[in-house]
């Protein structure tokens, strides 16, 4: 055995330790003779001079488990901090990875030690991501472990790791935010203000987002936003007393009314016909009993509270709406009231309120973040553009559909733009007035008719074998460059990388495992191959064995999207993918089909033949009046 004063040797064995364990077979072997208790005792028992001892006899029986991988040489006496207990982690991981282990079986001295890595000032930042990773798995196991880490791991000392300039160790952070934040009760959310403050300095950051960063500020809009469901899914309660206050303010603030004045000045009829007047006014459709207006649901209650956050938030631009429609005719008036349910119910179906978070998806607005009661504000925007596009339609009471229908277009559009604030939104969304809209409108629609002629669709037919072998080829460029991809456990982690790529002469495959950070590894490196001439088929969604093995759990929809399969030799042997995006998707499909010489199916190949032809199209026009106007000179 080597003297524990050999620190390399150390380092190197625990390192190989931590690459052997991703084998399934050494992992339960390796568990199974209780290696992870000497693993824990390592965490654990460091003594005072910061050196722990592994079994040596554990390690000698385990030579034979993996003995053509020079299995361990032997770890004796490692050093439970810097390069060696970040090795030691990392192998913790991937035993763990293969699920023999219940995260809920970890003592109390081991997650404390995990803990205390996380909050120390001054630690390695590897250990501190793997640490933060192994949370991370902790925390959806139980609700018992959720609090344990949600107690100790405050979310201002993980704020803290997000303000550095170390990428993994953002990421690493930001994962374990997301943990707690989708174990949270929404009442535990609305503490932590939904999370939508954490992403402020990722957002502001010059360095680019990365796939997962942006997955992350996804979930974090997501969840804050739905925080607004309970809500949004409850209908006005008839028998509430401080749901008819909330209504009572709604007019009070808009009027100064006769209605309000002291008992016995007006008969009960009297004042009931005053408020009736108010609340029609207000642009309830139902005046004697306004709250009937809210027993749909969705937008419920919400539509309720926007309408009093607008009142008591902006109490001029309130008033200004509500007395400016009274003085028009009945006609042209724009009810506030009906208005703002219907708004609510838009802004809701744009933001997806109450929509499951997908674990895939990465689409997020940068204006959310940092932005304090976002759903409301955005609403207060948009109730004032109702009013603004009303005026500018010079619509009545019949056209409020259409209405609707244009200030839909007119928030949909201006979100496409990403603007970065609530200010630059309502800048963009105001000049985005009904007159642009139509610009918009028939100059997309010119562009369908002219697509539609006959002499056109002619053209087109003529062009389509030409861009089709161009697509083609870019498909097969594409898979020359190669991707990516990571592989799917059982779990929400997904840091394991694996690389392929086409060889040049479009006869073979190449792939194999790569670490994190290497983008574009050469052909050379990656050791196992498939020639093209062995595929037989390609596999999609529900047809590839491994979504069909996952299939007893919850499948999620966005994986099921983005898995396909090849399968080669014969059929038991597959090569199975989950492209990290659609786009990927699409051309990775293509690409395979391209070469088991059949149809390109995917949704992008219809896009980008419809822009080449588009441009193509547009290009023979150019020379058309070119020529015609040559020829007349």
């Amino acid at each position: 055995f080597p003297s524990c004063n050999n620190v390399d040797v150390k380092t190197d064995s625990l390192k190989k330790l931590a690459s052997l364990s991703q084998d399934v077979t050494f992992a339960q072997e390796f568990i199974n003779r209780n290696g992870l208790k000497q693993i824990f005792y390592i965490v654990e028992e460091g003594n005072e001079d910061g050196c722990t001892l592994m079994d040596p006899a554990l390690l000698c029986s385990l030579q034979s488990v993996r003995s053509k991988n020079g299995l361990l040489s032997l770890l004796s006496h490692f050093s439970s901090t810097g390069e060696i207990l970040a090795h030691t982690l990392k192998a913790f991981m991937e035993l763990m990875e293969h699920d023999f282990v219940s995260w809920e079986t970890l003592s109390a001295a081991f997650i404390k030690k995990i803990v205390s890595y996380v909050n120390m000032n001054a630690m390695d930042a590897s250990v501190q991501q793997l640490s933060m990773s192994i949370l991370e798995n902790m925390v959806p196991s139980s609700r018992v472990l959720f609090e344990l880490v949600k107690k100790e791991v405050t979310v201002d000392r993980l704020l803290t790791h997000l303000q550095v300039t170390n990428a993994q160790l953002q990421l690493k952070a930001m994962a374990l935010l997301i943990a707690l934040l989708l174990a949270a009760t929404d009442a535990e959310r609305r503490v932590w203000g939904g999370g939508q403050h954490w992403g402020t300095n990722i957002i502001h950051s010059s360095e680019p987002l990365g796939d997962e960063m942006a997955h992350y500020l996804y979930v974090l809009q997501s969840v804050s936003l739905n925080l607004h469901e309970r809500r949004m899914r409850t209908s006005v309660d008839p028998y509430s007393q401080e749901q008819r206050e909330l209504l009572q303010s709604l007019r009070q603030s808009a009027f100064e009314s006769e209605s309000d004045a002291p008992a016995g000045t007006f008969s009960t009829e009297r004042r009931r016909s005053l408020c009736a007047k108010e609340f029609r006014k207000l642009g309830f459709m139902n005046n004697s009993n306004p709250a009937e207006d809210l027993r749909r649901a969705p937008p419920g209650l919400l539509a309720l509270d926007n309408m009093v956050y607008f009142s008591r938030h902006t109490p001029s631009a309130y008033s200004r709406f509500v007395l400016e429609n009274s003085s028009r005719e009945d006609k042209h008036e724009c009810p506030f009231a009906r208005s703002s349910i219907q708004l609510t119910l838009i802004l809701c179906e744009i933001l997806h309120v109450g929509e499951p978070c997908s674990e895939t998806a990465q689409a997020f607005y940068p204006m959310f973040f940092g932005q304090d009661h976002f759903f409301e504000e955005l609403f207060c925007i948009c109730i004032q553009l109702v009013n603004k596009t009303w005026k500018e339609m010079r619509a009545t009471q019949e056209d409020f559909d259409k209405v609707l229908q244009v200030v839909r277009e007119q928030i949909t559009r201006t979100l496409s733009l990403k603007p970065t604030s609530l200010e630059l939104f309502k800048t963009r969304v105001n000049a985005l007035n009904y007159s642009e809209i139509l610009k918009l409108r028939q100059t997309e629609r010119l562009h369908q008719e002219e697509t539609l002629a006959v002499p056109v669709l002619e053209l087109r037919e003529r062009l389509k074998p030409e861009l089709l072998e161009l697509i083609r080829q870019q498909r097969l460029l594409r898979l020359c460059e190669g991707t990516l991809f990571r592989k799917i456990s059982s779990r929400r982690r997904q840091d394991k990388l694996w690389y392929c790529r086409l060889s040049p002469n479009h006869k073979v495959l190449h792939y194999g495992d790569v670490e994190e950070g290497v983008h574009s590894p050469p052909i050379e490196s990656l050791p196992e191959k498939i020639p093209v001439a062995d595929m037989k088929a390609l596999l999609v969604g529900k047809e590839c064995p491994h979504t069909k093995e996952k299939s007893s759990g919850k499948q999620n929809k966005d994986v099921l999207e983005l898995a396909f399969s090849i399968v080669y030799d014969v059929e038991e042997y597959c090569l199975n993918f989950v492209a990290p995006t659609r786009y990927e998707f699409c051309l990775w499909t293509d690409g395979l089909n391209v070469l088991l010489g059949k149809e390109m199916t995917s949704e992008r190949t219809q896009t980008d033949l419809d822009v080449l032809l588009s441009m193509e199209l547009k290009l023979r026009n150019l020379n058309f009046c070119y020529d015609f106007s040559h020829a007349e000179q």
